[in-house]
């Protein structure tokens, strides 16, 4: 596979994590306080990402990176913060072959926010396939 194709390996390999992330997060947090589920969910992944830095030898001294990339690490990183204790929370209140879909409705947002914000061309596959999550979405939801 050439590295231009290699994106979609990574982004099935997103994919089918994510649905373990949902089948594993609604066992993990039966019981338990959702933003302690989160907490110890965060303190795994600090811990594998760490691990994978030092086994690939990547650690680079921080203060040498763009401010810009600063500011959009910590907004992106307050963002998953926030995605992470409401949908614990979700998924401790609702069954998670529903709150999984609506959570993938962030596919269709982000489809906006890239035309919006990055100035991304729209495609007629593009616009089709993000109405149909967002229609799946809500048909998973409400019935």
């Amino acid at each position: 596979m050439n590295p231009r194709e290699s994106w979609l390996l990574f982004a099935l390999g997103s994919a089918f994590f994510a649905a373990l992330t949902a089948l594993f997060g609604k066992l993990g947090v039966a019981g338990i306080n959702s933003n302690l589920a989160t907490f110890i969910r965060t303190v795994v992944i600090l811990g594998v990402t760490a691990a994978l830095l030092s086994l690939r030898g990547e650690w680079v001294r921080p203060t040498g990176l763009p401010w810009s990339s600063w500011v959009f690490l910590l907004l992106s990183g307050l963002a998953t913060g926030a995605s992470w204790l409401c949908y614990y929370r979700a998924l401790q209140l609702g069954p998670v072959s529903k709150v999984a879909p609506i959570d993938k409705l962030s596919v269709a947002m982000v489809i906006v926010l890239g035309l919006v914000f990055l100035g991304e061309k729209p495609s007629v596959p593009m616009l089709l396939g993000g109405a149909l999550i967002v229609a799946g979405a809500l048909v998973i939801a409400l019935f």
